[in-house]
């Protein structure tokens, strides 16, 4: 899948999360995949980039958004 539609799919399975917080939770899987953590998918994580894989597990719901709190204006 191409990020734009793996992202398009995060954003539909996770509605009360917004494009910033789904970049901070990329990021944050990435920095744990390239310092050592093990994939939760049967890819090869030297054939692709932590970020498209942090992406790709996002999106296949292997991985969980916690901690964001919706602040009420």
């Amino acid at each position: 899948m191409r990020v734009e539609e793996l992202t398009a799919k995060v954003l539909k399975n996770n509605p009360k999360m917004d494009r910033y917080q789904l970049a901070l939770a990329v990021s944050k899987r990435s920095d744990e995949l390239l310092n050592g953590a093990k994939s939760k998918l049967n890819i090869d994580p030297k054939k692709v980039k932590a970020a498209d894989l942090a992406l790709m597990e996002l999106a296949e719901g292997l991985i969980v958004v916690k901690g964001f709190v919706d602040i009420e204006k």
